[in-house]
């Protein structure tokens, strides 16, 4: 970002963050009850219990708020993850069984999963900052899954990959072109990349390395 871009905006408060988790909470609920359409800003407000103009101060534009809704469910998926890590031996292994876990818990909310989905899809630059965010989530997600905290270039274009790969193969299944079965295969095809940019033990760059 160029030096004269806008600031960062100042830390909440804590209660403007318990208002903003309401909001995000009441967003949620709608979404799993009708998908996107049935997220409308004045029911989003009546049911977070705050007036539209405060919403629209939080989240400009239902996409806005869509988007930081997924950021959001994406933030309780990784601490649960955290919770309970995958156990496999190879780092391929490991990030397949961690994105499936991810998916099948988007596949128990299909109309809260394809809402968040359309609003990656509909989100024009004006929201790319929230895109981001979701895009930094995923990607922590799956180096924590693969033991890294210093990715190698080679590294973090694969996860980008896979990233790409898992977001489409989410598209495929909610638009009913894809089985869950094949999301699985598809899923774990694009993580062998993972092998193919391991640079090895020598480079200390593996699993747990201690840095």
């Amino acid at each position: 970002m160029p030096a004269e871009a806008k600031p960062t905006s100042p830390p909440l408060t804590e209660r403007q963050e318990a208002r903003r988790r309401r909001i995000l909470h009441a967003s949620a609920q709608l979404a799993s009850r009708g998908g996107f359409d049935a997220v409308q800003m004045r029911e989003v407000a009546e049911a977070a219990g705050v007036a539209l103009g405060t919403l629209y101060r939080y989240f400009p534009s239902k996409i806005h708020l869509l988007v930081a809704t997924m950021q959001d469910q994406l933030g309780h998926m990784h601490t649960t993850l955290r919770k309970r890590p995958p156990a496999g031996d190879a780092a391929a292994e490991r990030v397949a069984e961690t994105l499936m876990r991810a998916f099948r818990a988007l596949q128990r909310e299909p109309h809260l999963a394809d809402a968040m989905v359309r609003a990656l899809t509909f989100a024009d630059r004006s929201v790319s900052p929230e895109v981001d965010t979701v895009s930094r989530q995923t990607t922590l997600i799956i180096l924590d899954a693969m033991g890294l905290e210093d990715p190698t270039p080679q590294q973090l274009s694969a996860v980008r990959v896979i990233e790409h790969t898992w977001h489409s193969a989410l598209i495929t299944w909610l638009s009913g072109r894809a089985s869950i079965a094949q999301v699985k295969i598809d899923i774990e095809t694009v993580c062998r990349l993972i092998d193919l940019t391991d640079p090895g033990p020598a480079s200390g760059s593996g699993r747990a390395s201690g840095h």
